[in-house]
């Protein structure tokens, strides 16, 4: 009896599946500019459906500042999620925090050289890698991805507007502290000084908390490294324990419950990041950490190697696209897409894939 409905069935499920109507491509929604690498330009908001895969194994030079923070370990899991679905390889190199431009350069120079086919870049410096970058883009295509970067000699670029993920965090305390209402107070971690990123999200924070009641009292610089954020903060809180609110890098951000803890601070003090990782998502959820605005950071890592692939293939490219920024806070943190802007807990860094 078993073999007298065997057939029947199997032709069933043949029928089934062949008038099955077959998956919809996945598309990308996604901000590009007017003007590549221009975010004064207009933009607007497109449907990107990602390219197909890659004809040969491209090999790509992947650079990126450090991985001392999560945010750029999001990046790498995007791109090796986009790296596998075109099948092409790449090798990462990271400089080891903001201050090793040297380093940055010295590696991009040694990686382009050993078979690259193309080198993307995560830079430390708007403009302290121009003459490598002039030269190296005679022989290969270059692309910038998240950090801002002049574009000397840039094909493509995946980011979004960093004045923008600034201005959107001032902003965001502004709504809550309207011009006359009772004044508070900030504590300012903006990073790095001299890198790129920072200078814009500085002036964009800035911007935002025009025409409020917020008032920046004080600012802390530092490389985002957790224990030089942790001692940043430690200082502040010496010096301005009645500060309202402490906002900054989200290395700060994390840092700054633990601190606040353990002076007691933590129902005083509120704290906001000016962007997203793993840990300020877990603050988020739990309380502790009010808000952060997220720009995608899979999804960007994501656009890079698909704009590689398409540069690479003589393939039709938008030069300059990234995610929309979003503000996530106590109040929507399970309304948005996790799966754009974080890695699953089990991912470790890929400098060498596959």
């Amino acid at each position: 009896m078993k073999s007298f409905y065997f057939f029947p069935i199997l032709a069933c499920l043949l029928v089934i599946l062949i008038a099955a109507p077959t998956a919809r491509a996945e598309v990308w929604k996604l901000e590009t500019w007017a003007t590549p690498f221009d975010y004064s330009s207009d933009s607007r908001m497109i449907d990107y459906q990602p390219t197909t895969a890659a004809s040969r194994k491209w090999h790509l030079c992947i650079s990126y500042p450090h991985l001392k923070d999560a945010y750029w370990l999001n990046v790498n899991y995007g791109m090796v999620q986009e790296a596998r679905r075109l099948g092409i390889s790449f090798t990462l190199v990271e400089a080891g925090g903001y201050p090793n431009l040297e380093r940055q350069r010295q590696q991009i120079e040694q990686c382009t050289t050993q078979g690259a086919d193309a080198l993307i870049v995560g830079t430390v410096s708007f403009r302290g890698l121009n003459r490598s970058i002039t030269r190296i883009a005679k022989k290969m295509p270059v692309l910038a991805t998240v950090n801002d970067i002049e574009d000397t000699g840039i094909s493509a670029k995946s980011g979004v507007s960093w004045t923008t993920m600034g201005q959107v965090t001032g902003e965001y305390l502004a709504r809550k502290h309207q011009a006359g209402s009772e004044p508070v107070t900030v504590a300012w971690f903006p990073g790095p000084q001299g890198a790129g990123w920072v200078d814009f999200i500085e002036t964009g924070f800035k911007q935002g908390l025009k025409d409020s009641a917020v008032e920046i009292v004080i600012t802390k610089w530092g490389d985002t490294g957790k224990e030089i954020q942790r001692t940043l903060v430690q200082e502040v809180l010496e010096s301005h324990p009645q500060v309202d609110y402490i906002v900054g890098n989200a290395l700060m951000a994390e840092a700054a419950i633990s601190t606040l803890r353990n002076r007691n601070l933590n129902r005083q003090i509120e704290v906001v990041s000016t962007y997203f990782t793993p840990a300020v998502y877990r603050g988020i959820r739990r309380g502790r950490i009010l808000a952060a605005p997220t720009d995608a950071p899979v999804m960007q890592g994501r656009i890079s190697i698909d704009q590689a692939v398409r540069i690479l293939e003589g393939r039709d490219l938008l030069r300059h696209t990234g995610p929309q920024i979003q503000m996530i806070d106590q109040a929507n943190w399970q309304a948005f897409n996790i799966l754009d802007s974080l890695a699953p807990p089990s991912f470790s860094p890929a400098f060498v894939w596959p």
